[in-house]
């Protein structure tokens, strides 16, 4: 999925807003730039000291429901989506388990997902195989390594079970994926790269 070069430029330096409609979040995935990509290089940017690799980062849109292809892989220095996947969230952001993320929480114990700016750690292999440490970068994420979010896959996060109940499962604030895409997530978005998850507030 190709951007148009002057519009994926464009996104760099232009002002951007979460989406909020679910209709509006569907065209990034036919190759649109994500909605969320300026504020993702303003935040590789910002901590450049702390991110090693910045051919790569992982955007995740908040705003969207979790029906959607919400986490997106994108290539900076060619300019394109390289892959698009289902993203679960906290269930202590979404107490009601409607799809929607509703709140945030940096505190240990709340299940909640977090928002913000992490960087890849290295993986491991844990209860739910192999995955991915993440380490917070902001005030309201810096809690995220003890808290143990992190990347992993799930049997709840499936495109069957989005078509069939209308949202995929909740985690317990980490960025869970299927089965299917973790391999992959986990080779593409390797060590030292951003990972930036958003959504506007109010």
């Amino acid at each position: 999925m190709k951007f148009n070069r002057r519009h994926f430029i464009g996104a760099m330096v232009a002002g951007s807003a979460g989406l909020t409609a679910t209709k509006s979040f569907a065209t990034t995935l036919c190759g649109e730039t994500p909605a969320l990509l300026p504020n993702a290089m303003a935040a590789l940017d910002a901590h450049a000291d702390r991110i090693v690799h910045r051919d790569v980062i992982g955007i995740v849109n908040f705003a969207a429901h979790s029906r959607l292809p919400r986490f997106q892989l994108v290539d900076v220095a060619g300019g394109r989506v390289l892959k698009t996947m289902l993203v679960a969230h906290g269930n202590g952001s979404d107490p009601a388990a409607s799809g929607w993320t509703e709140r945030f929480s940096n505190r240990p114990g709340s299940n909640a997902s977090s928002k913000g700016a992490f960087v890849t750690g290295p993986t491991y292999v844990g209860k739910h195989g192999r995955s991915r440490k993440l380490i917070g970068l902001e005030p309201q994420n810096e809690a995220a390594l003890r808290r143990a979010i992190v990347i992993h896959g799930a049997d709840y996060v499936s495109m069957d079970r989005a078509l069939n109940q209308g949202r995929i499962g909740r985690s317990q604030g980490c960025f869970a994926v299927s089965r299917a895409e973790i391999g992959d997530l986990l080779e593409i978005l390797g060590e030292g790269r951003l990972l930036y998850a958003w959504k506007e507030e109010g």
